[in-house]
């Protein structure tokens, strides 16, 4: 599983430059929706980062599948993140990695085998 990520060419410049193989680039006026299926088409991305404000441009029926996938995971960052990152993680993994020993949160939780 890989990263990759999807935005503009600026917003993907950084995750270039650290070694991100699998960067899909949309500029403005670009059909997002294009990008986005050709991004869930890749079997090795399993989380896909993008900028938060790109989920507004897509249509709702992209949107929805995007946000409920589970591989790829998407990852919208910026100021007007519309997930949690800690739901996505959940949604990826199947644990939620932050829960202690009897919250409520932490149904399904791996526990750890004594060696």
């Amino acid at each position: 599983m890989e990263l990759g990520v999807l935005g503009d060419a600026e917003f993907c410049l950084g995750f270039r430059l650290v070694g991100i193989r699998f960067v899909f680039e949309v500029e403005e006026g670009e059909d997002v929706d294009a990008a986005v299926q050709r991004s869930m088409a890749v079997p090795e991305v399993g989380i896909l980062v993008l900028p938060s404000g790109l989920l507004d441009g897509m249509r709702p029926s992209t949107r929805a599948a995007l946000t409920g996938s589970v591989r790829p995971v998407a990852i919208p960052i910026g100021t007007d993140e519309a997930t949690d990152l800690r739901e996505k993680i959940k949604q990826a993994v199947g644990v939620d990695l932050w829960a202690k020993e009897g919250d409520a949160r932490g149904k399904g939780k791996a526990q750890r085998r004594a060696t």
